[in-house]
């Protein structure tokens, strides 16, 4: 039956390649070297060890055209286990490449090289890449940008004058591998200690007096500027503003949108947003504030990072240098005003183009309502009086789920599912612990009732999980709603939900509590926004509708690195489809089959501190 499926698969992978190349516009190769390394960076009066790529912070742009294949060796030179996943790239019949470590592929251990085969397909707009191991996306990032087949001709607006990555990230003073060893040990206080745009603090920080280098943009008046921005924050949603200009939004996710006008984009981790920005202001200096929103009370608060860069105008000759003048600040919002980011993201609708229209499935097969919140659970037998705290250890949770993954699992879920080496339908003799993610919680409540928020005793029965490697499979083809619910357990944040290998039409948000006999008409079926990262909204809902035809093991999970690595998150599994063209092909050469991982030659492997180690 195996040998059967890999020559089914290969034929598939000839026709899948044959079919999709487009004689009129010739596909290219591109290929790129990542370094993986740990340098000193000095920042703040304090010298920090931080891993980069290429030496870079961010890291390099990939650049490529709509139909290109991209090839990158990673080369892991840095002390730590590294992955890189290509975010948002739908990967088309191309989990082995997604890069999430015992999920899709091992960890890349120090000293090793692993390649990336990445296919272009039918996507064009920002997205990005980075680490997928706790903390070191905070500097192992970069930009993934696609362009039209056709050239920036074909652009669904006028072509802008320069297009500009915006990467919004956070700074550290410590070594980024310590943040998953603290959590262990139960310590959750690490905080970044600055903001930056394009890897540079701003004004707003300085060392003894001198102040930090800054982002600076130098524009042209009348120029239009194409801002892809992306944030690569580990906690926090950002705004962005420039003072005295405005955006036209025209891209989310890589999908383009029905443009609209703002003087403010709200973007979440691992959201991306394409604005048009026209220099059409007075020759001068205007500030570009990144500003970070949370929760107000009594949710725990944490330190608000401001960053600011310079958008600088080229005068020309006009009289008066504008170098020496203050440059104008814009008014931001409130750090707790989440409200703007709600209305930001319920005015996005996709643009329809006849070259390229994704129709919104009329009805789905599955459907799920998955709370998002806080919980606890008693580890290694405590017994746990009270929850949440004394012997009790914090979990975020997917319908009262706390993904984990088995802590002896032998080879990465892909493998196991592709080579049938260990069950990944139900808890297995081998103490391989897999849980199916339920459709409902197990309990309904006032989801977002405040008093749950400062009284952890009100809320200790609601908060009871499960920690398990978290699972839902699907048929090929299966349409899929879910319905996110955010909760007030412990605390109200919004939770941007990532989901690997798909794209998801975003019907309908609100706030409160989601209500089918109310909400449902309110379902956009016309022109939904099509998103990777869907921002739920902080004590509100957001109803998703995909389709679950890329065959694989695709990683769901909430982009707030803390969330993440406390459970928030779930495994996709989209079986085979009928046909050739709907079967996942086998792995490439440079994946090990089950028991083997890079020079290592025992059969039996274990994953324990995010290393592949033999077993004593």
């Amino acid at each position: 039956m195996k040998t059967q499926r890999v020559l089914t698969a290969i034929t598939m992978a000839v026709f899948f390649f044959s079919s999709t190349a487009l004689p009129a516009v010739a596909a290219s190769v591109m290929e790129h070297t990542f370094v993986v390394s740990r340098m000193n960076m000095t920042h703040l009066c304090k010298e920090t060890p931080v891993t980069v790529v290429n030496g870079q912070l961010p890291g390099p742009v990939i650049d490529v055209t709509e139909g290109d294949s991209v090839v990158v060796h990673v080369v892991n030179k840095s002390p730590s286990n590294i992955t890189i996943h290509w975010h948002g790239l739908k990967q088309w019949m191309n989990c082995w490449a997604d890069g999430v470590p015992m999920i899709t592929q091992y960890p890349i251990q120090p000293n090793h090289n692993f390649t990336y085969r990445l296919n272009i397909t039918g996507q064009e707009g920002t997205l990005w890449w980075h680490a997928h191991v706790p903390g070191f996306r905070a500097t192992v990032h970069g930009a993934f940008i696609i362009r039209p087949r056709h050239g920036a001709s074909s652009y669904p607006f006028p072509k802008p004058h320069k297009e500009i990555p915006i990467i919004i990230g956070d700074w550290w003073k410590m070594d980024l591998a310590l943040l998953e060893k603290h959590f262990e040990k139960e310590i959750v206080d690490d905080l970044p200690v600055g903001a930056t745009i394009n890897g540079k603090l701003g004004d707003l920080y300085n060392c003894s007096g001198a102040v930090e280098d800054g982002y600076v943009l130098d524009v042209e008046p009348g120029k239009t500027y194409l801002l892809r921005i992306i944030n690569a924050v580990l906690f926090s949603e950002y705004y962005l503003k420039v003072a005295g200009h405005k955006f036209t939004v025209v891209a989310a996710d890589a999908h383009y949108v029905n443009p609209y006008t703002t003087d403010v984009i709200a973007v979440a981790p691992g959201e991306t947003v394409d604005a048009l920005m026209v220099a059409d202001e007075p020759h001068g200096r205007y500030y570009m504030v990144a500003l970070p929103n949370q929760a107000p009370l009594p949710d725990p608060q944490i330190p608000v990072f401001v960053t600011r860069g310079i958008v600088r105008y080229n005068h020309h000759g006009e009289e008066g240098d504008p170098s020496n003048d203050a440059p104008m600040v814009p008014e931001m919002p409130d750090q707790h005003d989440t409200i703007t980011s709600f209305y930001f993201h319920g005015n996005l609708t996709s643009l329809h183009r006849p070259d390229r229209r994704t129709k919104v499935p009329a009805q789905a097969d599955e459907h799920m309502f998955i709370t998002l919140g806080l919980g606890s659970f008693c580890p290694h037998g405590r017994s746990c009086k009270e929850r949440w705290i004394g012997n009790s250890m914090g979990a975020a949770t997917m319908n009262n789920v706390s993904f984990q993954l088995p802590t002896h699992l032998a080879v990465p879920l892909l493998e196991a599912e592709y080579y049938h080496c260990n069950s990944t339908t139900s808890s297995s003799d081998d103490g391989i612990k897999f849980y199916t993610l339920p459709d409902n919680p197990p309990e309904l409540y006032d989801f977002t009732n405040p008093a749950l928020t400062p009284d952890a005793a009100a809320a200790a029965l609601l908060q009871r999980t499960i920690r398990a490697a978290a699972i839902r499979r699907f048929r090929y083809g299966t349409v899929v709603d879910i319905v996110f619910q955010s909760t007030s357990l412990l605390q109200t944040d919004s939770n941007p939900m990532h989901l690997h290998g798909h794209d998801m039409f975003v019907l309908a948000q609100g706030r409160g509590n989601y209500n089918a006999s109310r909400d449902v008409s309110r379902y956009n079926l016309v022109d939904p926004p099509m998103k990777n990262t869907v921002l739920v909204p902080r004590i509100g809902w957001v109803a998703i509708r995909f389709v679950a035809d890329n065959p694989g093991v695709w990683f769901m999970h909430c982009h707030f690195e803390f969330h993440m690595m406390m459970g928030m998150a779930a495994v996709f599994i989209v079986e085979d489809g009928p046909t050739v063209d709907s079967v996942l092909p086998p792995p490439p050469l440079n994946h090990p089959k089950c028991g083997h991982v890079n020079s290592l030659k025992s059969n039996e492997l274990y994953l324990m501190d995010n290393k592949v180690v033999s077993p004593a």
